[in-house]
């Protein structure tokens, strides 16, 4: 099989689950946070230096990659796996959410969607048979079914065709994927995408149809693209307690620390977002008592680390008044530091909630995690947590 799943327990007082996720390269353990390698690379960082920083999964952007350097490229040079030296599992999304953000360039109909490339203007198509024979094509071990997201808030005739849509894309995709084992290919897993906004009878119904369909996982879409986190969090306990127990549950594009162990004690297995190293780059990163904007005049004597709990590389060697001074001074080092912190602090705080799920405290690392992160410590109050 391309992926098997076992759960290994459960919260007594909440939905969290601890689970294993078995891939062609390797083992997940669930709940897991994925970095984002957009175009092949997680920014700034090399290979080695994520996994060592504790990620066991990552994922790789269908659109940018089926772009550029284009997917008959990246299977010449012998998948993805080897072209990006990446020896562990790779997901790979579908397109959908760049498609959504390409919303000038792109016409989107039943059959699929059509958009210009935002590189050079030239047309594509793109299907759902199409979404899966690339990421067949880049090797990816979990691929996603193409969906239609819809930003919020949006009308209900707007959310119907959308979660219609994606019901049909659904299965024509898994179609896909069976033709393609007809012909030796098709070896990765494939995960369906529930969708209807925030409107729980439209989700609900959604997934009468998408549960109903052999995907080897399931995802919850269109949620944190502008409904807020109460709604959001409502949307995820909802389509969790409809979920199967046995499949994992992913949670696409939720990277706030506060949003992931607030999913994980509703039942999400993994999560991806490109917020924690996009923010580091900038000079922003989480640290346990909130975010701290560590380009800010304010750290230039400060001789702590980020984050005095975290024993990440960055946190061991060097202090806040260097990385500050690394920023101030245009250092690509600085950028380094950070985003290696960033994915550290995301991959151990879900190890972390994922030991005390199994050693039964999953409640009481949820109201330490949640009554330390929004003591604050940020001097920016338009980055202030949550």
């Amino acid at each position: 099989m391309a992926l098997t799943f076992s759960l290994e327990a459960t919260d007594r007082g909440a939905a969290a689950r601890a689970g294993r996720m078995t891939t062609a390269h390797g083992e997940v353990l669930t709940p897991a946070f994925m970095p984002v390698g957009t175009a092949g690379s997680v920014k700034t960082l090399t290979p080695d230096e994520v996994a060592a920083a504790g990620a066991d999964i990552l994922l790789a952007n269908t659109y940018h990659l089926w772009l550029r350097p284009g997917v008959e490229t990246v299977r010449r040079m012998g998948g993805l796996h080897r072209f990006m030296g990446w020896p562990h599992a790779i997901l790979t999304d579908s397109g959908g959410f760049q498609i959504m953000s390409l919303s000038p360039l792109r016409k989107i109909s039943d059959e699929g969607v059509e958009f210009r490339s935002h590189l050079d203007g030239s047309t594509h198509r793109l299907t759902p048979e199409e979404a899966v024979r690339v990421q067949d094509g880049l090797g990816s071990d979990i691929a996603m079914s193409l969906d239609e997201l819809v930003e919020l808030p949006a009308e209900p005739e707007q959310l119907r065709v959308a979660a219609d849509r994606t019901v049909a894309w659904a299965a024509r995709g898994l179609a896909e994927r069976e033709r393609l084992r007809g012909e030796g290919r098709g070896g990765m897993a494939l995960f369906g995408i529930n969708q209807g906004g925030t409107d729980p009878e439209r989700r609900r119904h959604c997934f009468e149809r998408i549960g109903a369909l052999p995907f080897d996982g399931y995802a919850l879409g269109g949620l944190w693209v502008g409904e807020g986190r109460r709604l959001g969090l409502e949307m995820v306990e909802h389509d969790c307690a409809r979920f199967p127990a046995d499949r994992p549950r992913y949670l696409m594009g939720v990277g706030h620390p506060v949003d992931v162990i607030e999913s994980v004690a509703r039942g999400v297995d993994l999560f991806d977002c490109v917020l924690p190293t996009r923010n580091a780059r900038r000079g922003t990163v989480f640290v346990s008592t909130g975010r701290l904007v560590v380009k800010n005049a304010a750290y230039a004597q400060d001789p702590r680390p980020l984050d005095p709990e975290c024993d990440c590389y960055t946190c061991r060697r060097f202090t806040r008044a260097y990385l500050r001074h690394l920023f101030a001074a245009g250092e690509l080092l600085g950028m380094r530091l950070a985003s290696l912190h960033a994915v550290h602090h995301m991959t151990q705080l879900v190890r972390r909630a994922r030991r005390a799920i199994v050693e039964g405290r999953f409640a009481a690392f949820r109201s330490d995690f949640l009554e330390k992160y929004h003591s604050g410590e940020t001097l920016s109050p338009s980055l202030s947590p949550g």
